[in-house]
């Protein structure tokens, strides 16, 4: 690659690692409010009541890696083929990347994927997959994140400041699908058009002309599996449905060990679509540090759970994130990939 399309792309890094560290700051000044406010002590005994039952909710939160596996090796076309282990692979060192690295995460974690198997096939077959893939994974996100908030405003009594928010996460949903929906149909090919347009207006110039031709090639290969796969549509929507479900099944036994009133699916069902939501907006805080903890936290009392439940639901996320992330270094360590090969 050119010094000067190398540099363009360092600049930029460079431009958002302030960033980074003040959200993630910010994330931990938000922990520690929450953690202390929900009580410290109360946290780490519901933690030690959870004890054991943490291998079982590892062994479900395998699951979802394991479904967004099959389903980003069900959106490579023919001839290429991804197998299973190395799909697996790469979403446990992308996600590892989008967990440690502030900000800079929602632009490197997913692509960095693409490049963890351009051993199996092509940067360009990988990233176009990835991208469908994520075209059914945003699907689903948005239904569930839909029916979850529906449920919780027809059932429970909210604060304003809820109730608005979740207003919001409804009208947000039903303008996305149907957009979703009109962007696919028509083929609209806004990143190449994008490019030409920030090129004529002489904006990085460089980078964007050589963008171009593979944005063209990325459009090409997702619009072409719209057009000539339809049969696996069902199958991939199936699969990423199925990280949903485990999710709500991994909050449901979460709360069945720290939480002294047994818990319902519904409410597991309502936490977990909260959980998306946050996951979506603050993607780019690391471990959405703070965020999660209020978050769940206010709406675990709405559902009527002890003081400090949802605090503790969303620390307990956080130890398994930590746990797979871990795995998802070592496996860079192992593969020889350095963060600055991935981002370049």
């Amino acid at each position: 690659m050119p010094d000067d399309v190398l540099s363009e792309r360092r600049s930029g890094s460079r431009r958002f690692a302030p960033l980074g560290i003040i959200f993630g700051l910010v994330g931990l000044l938000l922990f520690a409010y929450f953690v202390s406010r929900a009580g410290v002590g109360e946290i780490i005994s519901r933690i030690q009541r959870l004890g054991a039952g943490f291998l079982l909710i590892l062994a479900v939160s395998s699951i979802r890696y394991i479904v967004r596996a099959l389903a980003w090796t069900r959106c490579i076309e023919r001839p290429y083929r991804l197998p299973f282990r190395d799909a697996f692979a790469a979403r446990l060192m992308g996600d590892a990347l989008g967990n440690i690295i502030p900000f800079v995460s929602v632009a490197v974690s997913e692509p960095s994927k693409a490049v963890f198997v351009k051993h199996r096939v092509p940067v360009v077959v990988g990233l176009s997959g990835l991208a469908i893939e994520n075209i059914f994974y945003g699907l689903t996100v948005a239904l569930f994140i839909f029916s979850g908030t529906a449920t919780l405003l027809l059932n429970f009594p909210l604060p304003k400041a809820l109730r608005y928010a979740s207003i919001g996460a409804l009208i947000a949903t039903v303008v996305i699908i149907p957009l979703a929906y009109v962007v696919i149909r028509r083929q609209a090919r806004f990143i190449s058009r994008a490019l030409i347009l920030l090129s004529e207006r002489g904006v990085a110039r460089n980078l964007t002309t050589k963008l171009r031709p593979r944005a063209e090639a990325f459009e090409e290969r997702v619009y072409g599996f719209y057009a000539n796969s339809e049969r696996s549509f069902l199958a991939i929507f199936a699969l990423d449905l199925c990280f949903h479900l485990a999710g709500v099944v991994e909050v449901f036994i979460t709360l069945s060990f720290i939480s002294p009133v047994p818990p319902t699916l519904t409410q597991a069902f309502i936490l977990e679509s909260v959980n998306r939501i946050i996951n979506v907006a603050f993607k780019f805080i690391p471990l959405r540090a703070g965020v999660d903890e209020g978050g769940s936290g206010q709406v675990s009392r709405v559902l009527g759970f002890a003081r400090g439940i949802g605090e503790t639901l969303a620390i307990v996320r956080k130890g398994r994130d930590i746990f797979w992330s871990a795995i998802g270094v070592v496996l860079i360590w192992k593969k020889g990939f350095s963060l600055r090969g991935i981002a370049e």
